[in-house]
């Protein structure tokens, strides 16, 4: 016999929010990878076709804008449609787009392909966090909601891995590295088949017949959702900037944005930064570093829940902005520099990345959830397609030392943003997190 009605936000860890949990993490994996693998790819491909610096910076921040277009639009789609049937449309775009950009001749039509690639793994940033910590209790939402990021980082370190590996293969290797991410998104594809739809979404849009049948199919008869806020007709994006949702809207996207600028446009490029900056082995310099990406990542899901959210967001915007800074103030740094510089700052952006995978999805409530996390991701990919095209330009132009002060400046933006307006979820239920908008509007009310 049941023992009283249970919260969907406190039943115990269970196989099936692993399950959940594996399978949406495997859709950031091959985000991961799609992106991570572009910079070493065109670091063979680029010598051989004499690419300018503009055309590898125009093909390296493509996916980007597809991914600012694919978040922007999906979010509101999600909201509207349901998460589970886009969950599975992203990753089938992920094979297609894979497979192609192996009979790729011109720089053009790789440009193409990754713009639609990038709008797929918008889809799918805006999707699996809704979707995820819409399951999840909130003792494990923290960790497991930042397990997205971490295993993001985990496809970007071994796409670089993978095409350090392959770069030998001749002439043609850098179409078998672009290609090979048909591999783990076939696998992904194949397992989110199934998934059922998010019970808080179906409730959401009245449908509490459909919610209690997922309730009572994977979580058992004594198993409810609790009390939700009140549902708008349709989810727009106009409601972000309302009173209520706008300052939360501002930190979500302002702080995603500061993170990501300076990671992408030193990472997609961490062999022609390492060699800009004196690195003899440029190549085996970027494994290094991605290796502490990796760790980081790691220790980021440990300290989730160890953490103030608030905290953990301010402060590692100020150790990003310290590691940078020898960088910026000389202008010759030795080889211990350099390298200690970037694994410091590939250890704290990535163990700091995860929150951008569980911050977004604790400020908006169920009905607005997917169009607010999809939101922050486009204005995120802005700041990612303004570095990654840039950063080719600035290193030519204004060379290393204004580069790197660029990137402190942008870091410590971040940090008076996340001062100025982010709220501490850490502890509540997620309807509790979503419900409380006026903690965000503190300093701005």
């Amino acid at each position: 016999m049941g023992t009283g009605p249970v919260l969907l936000d406190d039943v115990p860890l269970s196989k099936f929010h692993l399950r959940v949990t594996a399978y949406t993490t495997g859709g950031m994996f091959c985000d991961g990878y799609i992106l991570g693998m572009i910079g070493i790819a065109l670091a063979v491909w680029a010598p051989q076709r004499g690419l300018s610096a503009a055309t590898e910076g125009l093909i390296g921040a493509s996916a980007l804008v597809g991914i600012f277009l694919g978040s922007l639009v999906f979010g509101p789609i999600t909201d509207r449609i349901g998460r589970q049937t886009m969950y599975l449309a992203d990753l089938a775009l992920f094979v297609v787009g894979s497979v192609l950009q192996f009979f790729v001749e011109q720089p053009w039509q790789l440009v193409l392909l990754r713009l639609v690639m990038g709008i797929a793994i918008g889809a799918d940033y805006a999707i699996g966090a809704a979707l995820l910590s819409e399951f999840l209790p909130r003792r494990h939402r923290g960790p497991l909601l930042a397990s997205l990021n971490a295993v993001w980082t985990v496809g970007f370190v071994v796409a670089f891995l993978v095409g350090y590996l392959m770069r030998g293969l001749g002439p043609d290797s850098w179409r078998w590295m672009l290609a090979s991410s048909a591999l783990p998104a076939v696998i992904v594809l194949g397992l989110r088949l199934g998934t059922p739809e998010s019970p808080r979404w179906l409730a959401a849009q009245g449908r509490a017949d459909e919610a209690a049948d997922v309730l009572r199919r994977f979580f058992g008869p004594d198993v409810v959702l609790g009390a939700e806020p009140p549902t708008p007709t349709r989810a727009r994006l106009a409601v972000l900037f309302t009173p209520r949702w706008r300052y939360r809207t501002a930190f979500a996207a302002l702080f995603w944005f500061c993170q990501v600028l300076p990671f992408f446009a030193l990472f997609t490029f961490a062999p022609t930064v390492l060699a800009s900056l004196g690195l003899r082995d440029e190549f085996t310099g970027g494994l290094v570093l991605n290796v502490f990406q990796l760790v980081g990542g790691v220790v980021g899901v440990v300290v989730m829940n160890r953490l103030a959210r608030r905290g953990f967001a301010l402060w590692s915007f100020v150790v990003l902005a310290v590691s940078l800074l020898p960088l910026a103030l000389f202008g010759h740094p030795s080889a211990a520099v350099v390298v200690g510089s970037f694994a410091l700052f590939a250890f704290v952006v990535s163990a700091a990345g995860n929150l951008e995978t569980v911050y977004p999805s604790e400020l908006f409530p169920t009905e607005l959830r997917a169009t607010g996390v999809g939101f922050a991701a486009a204005m995120s990919r802005i700041g990612a397609a303004i570095g990654t095209f840039l950063l080719p330009l600035s290193l030519v132009h204004l060379g290393n030392q204004a580069t790197m002060a660029i990137g402190v400046a942008v870091l410590l933006a971040g940090a008076v943003v996340a001062w100025a307006w982010a709220p501490e979820t850490r502890e509540l239920t997620l309807t509790e997190a979503s419900a409380g908008a006026a903690a965000a509007t503190r300093v701005g009310s």
